[in-house]
């Protein structure tokens, strides 16, 4: 697990503004909550983001290696 990243980890991974990377945090903590996880406001998980997002994070690249 990699943990969780605030609004400006966003911002530079996904390069946007902070007011996107905070509507992208809240919109995937209400998917989350809606599957009975538990939420931290302003946090989201970075593994995630990235599987949302169809990003890699560093687990994945490392793994590929």
């Amino acid at each position: 697990m990699t943990g969780f990243i605030r609004a400006k980890e966003v911002c530079e991974l996904l390069q946007c503004s902070s007011a996107m990377a905070y509507r992208i945090i809240a919109r995937l903590n209400e998917e989350l909550e809606s599957k009975g996880y538990i939420t931290i406001s302003g946090r989201i998980s970075k593994d995630y983001l990235c599987e949302r997002m169809g990003l890699k994070n560093e687990s994945e690249v490392k793994e590929n290696e």
